[in-house]
């Protein structure tokens, strides 16, 4: 019924874009929006600001589920290259906020690490789908320095967060292209290695400060060690059904810092307890499932790899902050996905989701004559 209130060409734009899918983020988006007004104290504003750059989201769904695979690939080079250039000029002229260089002013301040979420994995996986898969190594190790040159380049603003999530995106379609299981057993080998000489000689003195309240977050509960402290007890007592909506003690007592963005989860887990966790892991997973689903009826390599790579690195998302706020991963600033609050991020996600949709493999029509 409504389709024949809509225009012909919104109508046809709507038959790219997956109604299962869609319903899933508008859920979850919904879920977000009623635990920010009560992590935010009834912050109507902060709320609306959110639900602004949902339907902002909304519209670029839209519009990325109608390009084509092949128009993508087209724009690959050109993306990935314009945010190398983005990115050193950051380092050279960007803008300084709470002592980190990660703004350009272009007229408005822009973050162009959030350029590169899309880009890295568009451009490794064109690079692949030009090549004969399974790649080889010579392939996999040119596809790692296309990685790798912009992770270090957001390092240096320094923020270690986005630059694990780009990172970690074009890692995703090196391994959906074939990498081999002795490749992914040496990576992992030389990461261990590896790590020890990253915390002495790679790591700011405020990231090495992270890992040790990892592994030991009581040594100083008053500083270093306030946030995963504090975000433990707020999910710890909410127990199996939680205090109720609005009825957090952690967050309304302003125990909890962070709690609109970075420690939302801690925020959801107090008032919705055990049962309300699941509830929101089980719609995460049924997400990334269809995103996985849409990626694997892609209508060409390039397509499946890429969708693919951004259903996964929505997973990574997940897994990352939920893993930091219950104290199994070092804080790095890495946002609850839809549900904390942040408009690049969900603008940047939302837009991410319409490339999975656009993907598919498209239906042909034949008109017969008369």
């Amino acid at each position: 019924m409504i389709r024949y209130l809509l225009p012909d060409w919104l109508t046809r734009a709507l038959q790219r874009v997956d109604a299962v899918l869609l319903a899933a983020l508008s859920l979850l988006v919904f879920m977000g929006l009623a635990t920010l007004y009560s992590a935010s104290d009834a912050n109507w504003s902060m709320v609306y600001r959110q639900g602004i750059h949902f339907l902002i989201g909304l519209a670029l769904i839209i519009i990325f589920s109608q390009i084509q695979s092949k128009t993508l690939k087209q724009w690959a080079i050109w993306l990935y290259g314009v945010g190398l250039v983005l990115l050193v000029l950051v380092l050279v002229i960007g803008v300084t906020k709470k002592g980190a260089t990660r703004w350009l002013n272009l007229g408005v301040d822009i973050q162009p690490a959030e350029i590169m979420k899309l880009a890295v994995p568009m451009m490794v996986a064109y690079y692949f789908s030009e090549k004969p898969l399974p790649p080889r190594f010579v392939d996999i190790v040119v596809a790692l320095v296309l990685v790798f040159v912009p992770m270090l380049l957001i390092m240096k603003q320094p923020d270690l967060g986005t630059s694990l999530l780009i990172a970690t995106s074009g890692f995703f379609v090196i391994y959906l292209a074939g990498m081999s299981w002795w490749l992914i057993g040496g990576s992992v080998l030389f990461v261990a290695v590896a790590a020890p000489l990253m915390y002495f000689f790679g790591m700011h003195d405020y990231q090495r400060r992270r890992v040790d309240t990892l592994l030991n977050p009581e040594q100083d509960v008053l500083g270093t060690g306030y946030h995963i402290y504090q975000s433990k007890i707020a999910i710890g007592s909410g127990g199996v059904s939680g205090k109720g909506w609005m009825n957090g003690d952690q967050s309304h007592l302003d125990f909890l810092p962070e709690r609109h963005t970075d420690f939302i989860f801690a925020v959801f887990g107090e008032e919705f307890g055990l049962m309300g966790n699941l509830v929101l892991m089980g719609l995460y997973l049924f997400i990334i499932w269809r995103g996985l689903y849409l990626a694997s009826k892609g209508e060409d390599t390039f397509a499946r790899l890429l969708a693919g790579s951004l259903s996964m690195t929505f997973f990574f998302y997940l897994f990352v902050n939920t893993g930091m706020v219950t104290g199994l991963l070092p804080v790095v600033g890495v946002p609850l996905p839809l549900v904390s609050y942040g408009g690049t991020s969900v603008v940047t996600l939302m837009m991410a989701f319409g490339i999975i949709m656009g993907m598919r493999k498209r239906k042909r029509v034949y008109q017969q004559e008369d």
